[in-house]
């Protein structure tokens, strides 16, 4: 396993529509794997794998429950319900938060790391993060969603004062 390089805002390659996996080999695992260290390493809620430069159909979250990591491949949403507005900010994106309208619920269908067929419902944050990685695979970024007059930019204060 390793720590990969998450790509920030300006690399092309986060606007740029992910590919589907044709076959769940031993290098999509060590992919799969990369990401999920990558994502804990940056106390993330979930990671798509054109963040870490890789054009694949690839999502990874965690919300840090008892459930463990979600590995969704080839992800579809198939239904979405009510709306949400939340804060929410990203990996490649980082110190910007900003209020986004998210579905209160969505469900999808997706390979499992075993290339097993799963549907998933979420709710409230699974919901969000669902939605919020999908859009990476699809080219989209939470800041083209945010809204007007939410974005909030945290400075990181400077060490020693």
């Amino acid at each position: 396993m390793a720590i990969r390089t998450i790509r920030q805002e300006e690399d092309e390659i986060l606007r740029k529509k992910a590919r589907e996996v044709d076959c769940i080999d031993e290098k999509i695992k060590t992919l799969i794997d990369d990401m999920v260290e990558t994502m804990h390493k940056y106390d993330g809620l979930g990671l798509a794998a054109p963040q870490v430069g890789v054009l694949k159909r690839i999502v990874v979250i965690d919300l840090y429950d008892d459930k463990g990591v979600i590995v969704l491949i080839n992800p579809v949403i198939k239904k979405e319900k009510g709306v949400q507005v939340v804060e929410e900010g990203c990996l490649s994106f980082p110190n910007k938060f900003a209020k986004v309208e998210r579905p209160e619920q969505i469900t999808i269908e997706a390979l499992n790391i075993n290339g097993e067929k799963i549907k998933l419902t979420g709710k409230g944050l699974l919901a969000q993060a669902i939605a919020h990685e999908i859009d990476h695979l699809n080219g989209e970024v939470f800041i083209d969603k945010i809204l007007p007059g939410t974005l909030e930019i945290v400075k990181q204060e400077e060490q020693g004062k």
